[in-house]
Parts: structure tokens; C-alpha cells; sequence
């Protein structure tokens, strides 16, 4: 199992006290009832990403989805059913959330291994951090222990995953919700670098914007047609699409590709970080690490909440 880098204090004492927040979640929470599981999910998310870089994004944009609706409880997996309506089908998540079939493949692994042990929502957790580390971006502690939801939300999902339409005011005020800083915000927008964006989440930034870099809007357009191909995706991330780095940030103060984005550095309050970032690698690493250590522990369900789902995509 490969090792990663020591990890700066600062996260290491977030982590900590996210743990008295979440008393039951333990970092060896199945050192004994599952010693491998780490290492499965691990040794399964580097073989789905060196097959297809893209999946990486796909894998931590995943566990963002989940966490933002309601909490990080691996309700975002749910499929429709006759009783509820799952969160597959909502506005940020249709034809566009992706990496269920790596997390099904995991959870059978896991079952095979040590049957009802591993939670849905852990799993989820921790592919979006080896997701990062795979594609050269840093590891963070995860405490462990989360249990499985029972239902979803299409509504919580339509109206609580922060949207690429959204002011600076309005993006600092969908992570508060969730007890994430400003700060928080846009070090977790660094997951970017190496995300991909729909046609139809910036189509009118390049056609109709005044505040983007017209040669990126010009090589924005060879793939995204003024009328057409809504489902067309474009890196955003232009100089590095499938490496974790910080010229998500270098490309932002040349503007981005979402209109959340473009905002991040647009003469407001998070310029100052966005810059710092730019040219501070190491410091957008220990935020990043330190806002998904946080996002991570956003309500979850333990003790007798919730259950271990036997398959991720239905409740038991």
C-alpha cells in the first residue's frame, strides 16, 4: 500500500476536533471487523483512474454531492424506488454525477470480504480521497463509522448542492449552511482542477459573459455550440485537466470557465486567497485537506441510525 506525506499539523488537529464532533466516527474504525477495507478501496479507485483519469473528479465530486444533501450518509447512491425519489435525477446530479459503477464494484468486494461491514457513505469518503492522492494531490484523515441512509432527497438535492450559477455571496452562504467557512468554500473549489463542466453550465458565460477571457471563450466554443450539445464537457482546468495542482487558481485570475468560478476572483473578497493559492501550492494543499476533512463529517449517521446497505444503489 503505497504511503503518503506526513500531514500538516493544522489538519491533523481540524481532524481531532471534527472527531469530538463525531464521537462514534473513528479513523480505525475497522481495523478489526474489515482490516483490508482501506486498502480494497484504495487498490480499486487507482485501477478505475488509471483506466480513465476522469474518473478521479467524478469520484470526489461524488462524496460532495452526498455530503451536501443532508449529510455524507451515501444517500446520493439511492435508486428511485416506488415509495421515494432518489437524488440521481436532480438538477446538479442528471446526466452528469458519475463513479457508481466503481463504487458498486468496491461495495462487492467488501461484501465478499467481510459481509455488511462497510457503509456505503465510507466508501464514498474515502475514493474521493485516494481519487485526489491518485492524480497527485494530497491525503487527508478520514474518520470512519458512517452508516447508510434510508432515503434521499430530490428536493434537499435541487436546492442545497451550490449551483455554477451562483454570486460570491450567495456560494459563501450555501457552504455556511453546511457549517463550512468562506475560507473552506474556496479551497474546496480547488477540486476543479481537475473537473469537467457540462455545455449547458456555461454556455452563456462564453456567448453572452462580459467577464471571461475571450481566447477561452473562442476554444470553449469549438466544443460547446451556442444551441446545441448541452452534455458536451470541457475541462476547467485548461492547463492540467487530470493532475491535482493549483492552476485551477493560476487560470482564474485570467477568469474560469463557471460563472461560480469567475467569481472567486472578480474584485470581492476572495481575491486575496484565490491568489495566494496561485502561487502557493503547498498552502491550497493543507486548506483542501483541512475543508474535506471538515465536509466529511457533516452530519453522519452512526450507532443505530441509518444501516450497512448490503448494495449501495437500495436500502436492505
Amino acid at each position: 500500500m503505497a504511503s503518503h506525506k506526513p500531514l500538516p499539523c493544522s489538519v491533523l488537529a481540524l481532524f481531532f476536533a471534527a472527531s469530538l464532533v463525531s464521537a462514534q466516527l473513528t479513523a480505525n474504525f475497522y481495523n478489526k471487523s474489515c482490516p483490508n477495507a482501506l486498502y480494497t478501496i484504495q487498490t480499486a479507485v487507482r485501477s478505475a483512474v488509471a483506466r480513465e483519469n476522469r474518473m478521479g473528479a467524478s469520484l470526489l465530486r461524488l462524496h460532495f454531492h452526498d455530503c451536501f444533501v443532508n449529510a455524507c450518509d451515501g444517500s446520493v447512491l439511492l435508486d428511485d424506488t416506488p415509495t421515494f425519489t432518489g437524488e440521481k435525477t436532480a438538477v446538479p446530479n442528471n446526466n452528469s454525477l458519475r463513479g457508481f459503477d466503481v463504487i458498486d464494484s468496491i461495495k462487492a468486494r467488501l461484501e465478499r470480504m467481510c459481509p455488511q461491514v462497510v457503509s456505503c457513505a465510507d466508501i464514498v469518503a474515502v475514493a474521493a480521497r485516494d481519487s485526489v492522492v491518485a492524480l497527485g494531490g494530497p491525503t487527508w484523515p478520514i474518520n470512519l463509522g458512517r452508516r447508510d441512509s434510508l432515503t434521499a432527497s430530490l428536493d434537499a438535492a435541487n436546492n442545497d448542492i451550490p449551483a455554477p450559477t451562483l454570486d460570491l455571496t450567495d456560494l459563501t452562504k450555501s457552504f455556511s449552511n453546511k457549517g463550512l467557512s468562506a475560507t473552506d468554500m474556496i479551497a474546496l473549489s480547488g477540486g476543479h482542477t481537475i473537473g469537467q463542466a457540462r455545455c449547458v453550465n456555461f454556455r452563456n458565460c462564453i456567448y453572452s459573459g462580459t467577464n471571461i477571457d475571450t481566447s477561452l471563450a473562442t476554444s470553449l466554443k469549438t466544443n460547446c455550440p451556442n444551441k446545441t450539445g448541452d452534455n458536451n464537457i470541457s475541462p476547467l482546468d485548461t492547463s492540467t485537466p487530470y493532475v491535482f495542482d493549483n492552476f485551477y487558481y493560476k487560470n482564474l485570475l485570467n477568469k474560469g470557465v463557471l460563472h461560480s468560478d469567475q467569481k472567486l476572483f472578480n474584485g470581492g473578497s476572495a481575491d486575496s486567497q484565490t491568489t495566494t493559492y496561485s502561487s502557493n501550492m503547498a498552502k491550497f494543499f493543507t486548506d483542501f485537506s483541512a475543508a474535506m476533512a471538515k465536509m466529511s463529517n457533516i452530519s453522519p449517521l452512526t450507532g443505530s441510525s441509518g444501516q450497512i446497505r448490503k448494495n449501495c444503489r437500495r436500502v436492505n
